[in-house]
């Protein structure tokens, strides 16, 4: 049964869908033939009306929007709304020339809007016509071309900072898309509110020609055609010529304004109304100095008192109303730091007098605002996006991450402990943004200089009011909470392997074995459960994922019967997992470019291997070491200078020696051997490592 209501609903809104689409192509055509076909009188004044309460409802829309994309058909829109503007004058142009009458309401706003003067309906014409020609039209015009334009060179700020998030773990791919989209169709909508402006003002050319049109049309066939005295051609037609400029000004005149109401309307999380009230009028102290002005200006002589003092009595019980109300919000935001912060030491004080925990974020005590979800914080949503992010990324449950204050740091510091030790720190400005350079920013921007915590990189800290600019400079700027976030993010990647117990492992074999209960069992015969976590935790070392478990357990059941070397039964796993190893390298173009190793290089490194009880371990003079490093190190710099990310290749007998030879002097850095690589991947080398 609610399968059967769920299909009639669905096939409901298609019906509905597609009854709308019909409806718009239906009014487009008949507007259109408005243009040819005649329309009496008692019609074209329902046509009127329409168009007048069309214009308004849109100006309202306009106003109660919170962002421009809200309105995002308006460009098309206005383009409708100009035509059957168009066809009502062409339609009353008809009657009034053929007829000497186009309605009642032409009529009626000709005699009652200007007193049936013709002097004063065309100066009123006039003026409507300069206000929205020359001020509004013009002005919506150029702030349409201009958003257009900054629009279009924000797009790879905005891009960079989405992609930034989304390596952070800060969003999902589902909300990059979503993001990516939106910034897409923001540039679209500039760029069409940019030519829709342009009708606007072709319709303001156009209401001017047709009532010279209608007003020489008019006498000329009142006088020649209809044989009326000159005096009664001009007062008939002159005031239906004026009546319907202004019937189809007015409609023009609330539609000019609702473009310049769209195209100036910056994304806000309320309505116009709402700001406006927020923005303007929230400031007691501007209240009042207005007060005392208008009590100036009442005891001016000659100027009428009565109006100032209302109007200094309003401003003034505004601005005391203003400060209680900022009296009550300081109260309550000082009550609920106090409680958030009782709570804090409350949770933090009992579990690090109990055990350590896995991992902390320690936060200075002017930066608890970021995990107080109460005054807007969102860290801790930012940390289980990172968990998730990681679980799904590597393979591993992170654990829960800790978050409590610290009374002992700097109150702008933040402090990252893993297994208790600290692996990071950092300094956060909650009320600025971080502008680091892309190498692509147009111009400098003022801040104050620090450096990105995750990734040493120079950065400054900006106000909140120069975000905007520094984006489309071609900075990447992000909110602190982001910062944290990132620098929490990298860190778990790169110390993922000290995360992981015997616990977990446990963890993750018994899920394995409810699909492939087999090959744990014949794993378990051979391997002890602290064996099969060495081997996952020197993947992880080397940022390989061990989500494919299947794999992996194959690769040790199959090994494991004649060693039991952990680190020769990884370099087995490594072998097996050879296509998402080479999925994660840097591939440019189909192709790998990599440092390769002089032989004499590999010879010596063999040479030097000495077995001990837990494997074989390289053990090189100290001096031959030495140049090994220098070598590696400069090696590595000169191809990171061409902008290519180092990977070196070797051969697989020493790969796992030369990459712990190396991991102190060059951090980071990928090691990868032949067996490693796909078939099909070409591999290009620009440069070797010679000693």
């Amino acid at each position: 049964m609610a399968r059967q209501v769920t299909g009639t609903g669905s096939t409901l809104l298609t019906h509905l869908s597609a009854s709308a689409d019909t409806a718009v192509a239906a009014l487009v055509v008949t507007v259109v033939v408005m243009m040819v076909v005649p329309l009496p009188a008692p019609v074209l004044d329902v046509l009127i009306a329409t168009n007048l309460t069309f214009a308004l409802v849109v100006l309202l829309m306009t106003m109660y929007t919170q962002e421009p994309l809200e309105m995002a058909v308006f460009p098309s829109l206005l383009l409708l709304a100009t035509l059957f503007r168009l066809a009502l004058n062409v339609s009353a142009t008809r009657l009034i020339l053929l007829q000497g009458d186009a309605g009642a309401i032409i009529r009626q706003f000709g005699h009652f809007v200007v007193g049936g003067d013709l002097v004063v309906g065309l100066v009123v014409f006039f003026i409507l016509v300069i206000i929205q020609f020359v001020v509004i039209t013009r002005g919506a015009e150029r702030v349409a071309e201009v958003a257009a334009r900054f629009t279009l060179d924000a797009l790879p700020g905005k891009q960079m900072s989405i992609d930034a998030d989304l390596a952070a773990g800060v969003i999902d791919e589902q909300e990059a898309r979503a993001r990516r989209q939106r910034v897409a169709r923001e540039a679209d909508f500039y760029g069409a509110m940019d030519g829709a402006s342009k009708f606007v003002k072709g319709d303001a050319i156009a209401g001017v020609i047709i009532t010279f049109i209608n007003l020489i049309g008019g006498i000329l066939i009142g006088v020649l055609r209809d044989g009326r005295p000159l005096a009664d051609a001009v007062d008939t037609y002159c005031l239906l010529s004026v009546g319907d400029a202004l019937v189809a000004q007015i409609p023009a005149l609330l539609l000019s304004t609702a473009t310049g109401i769209v195209v100036t309307r910056a994304a806000g999380e309320d309505n116009l109304g709402s700001e406006l009230r927020q923005q303007v009028f929230s400031n007691p102290r501007v209240l009042q100095i207005a007060a005392i002005f208008l009590v100036l200006l009442a005891l001016v002589p000659g100027l009428p008192k009565v109006p100032f003092l209302i109007l200094a009595g309003v401003a003034l019980a505004g601005a005391i109303g203003l400060r209680r109300q900022e009296r009550r919000r300081r109260e309550e935001e000082a009550a609920r730091s106090a409680e958030a912060e009782r709570a804090a030491r409350v949770q933090a004080e009992p579990a690090a007098a109990i055990q350590v925990d896995p991992i902390e974020i320690e936060l200075g005590y002017g930066l608890l605002s970021l995990a107080d979800e109460s005054r807007g914080g969102d860290l801790l949503a930012r940390v289980a996006a990172i968990r998730r992010q990681l679980a799904q990324d590597l393979g591993i449950v992170v654990p829960l991450v800790r978050v409590r204050d610290n009374m002992l740091l700097d109150s702008h510091t933040y402090v990252i402990r893993l297994r208790g030790a600290e692996a990071g720190r950092g300094q956060l400005m909650p009320d600025r943004y971080l502008a680091m350079a892309t190498g692509l920013e147009t111009e400098p921007i003022e801040g104050m200089e620090t450096v990105e915590p995750a990734f040493g990189l120079p950065a400054r800290w900006i106000a909140a009011e120069d975000r905007e600019r520094a984006e489309l400079a071609g900075y990447t700027v992000v909110d602190p909470t982001s910062v944290l976030a990132t620098h929490l993010s990298e860190l778990l990647r790169r110390h993922a392997h000290r995360l992981l117990t015997r616990q977990d492992t446990r963890q993750l074999l018994d899920a394995l074995r409810e699909t492939a209960p087999a090959l744990v069992e014949e794993l378990l015969q051979h391997l002890s459960l602290g064996e099969v976590q060495k081997v996952l935790q020197n993947l992880l070392r080397e940022g390989v994922p061990i989500r494919d478990l299947i794999t992996i357990g194959e690769a040790l059941a199959d090994h494991a019967p004649q060693t039991r070397d952990v680190d020769l039964l990884t370099e087995y796993v490594r072998h097996e997992l050879a296509p998402q190893i080479s999925e994660r390298l840097p591939v440019r173009e189909g192709r790998l470019r990599v440092i390769t190793i002089d032989a004499a290089v590999e010879q010596a490194i063999r040479d030097s291997l000495q077995q001990g009880p837990g494997g074989s371990h390289p053990a090189p003079p100290p001096d031959w070491l030495a140049r090994l490093l220098r070598a590696a190190q400069a090696e590595v710099r000169r191809v990171a200078t061409q902008g290519i990310e180092p990977v070196v290749l070797c051969a697989p007998v020493i790969r796992l020696h030369l990459y712990r030879l190396l991991e102190s002097a060059v951090p980071n850095l990928t090691v990868v051997s032949y067996n490693e690589l796909v078939p099909h991947l070409q591999v290009e080398t620009v440069g070797v490592i010679r000693v």
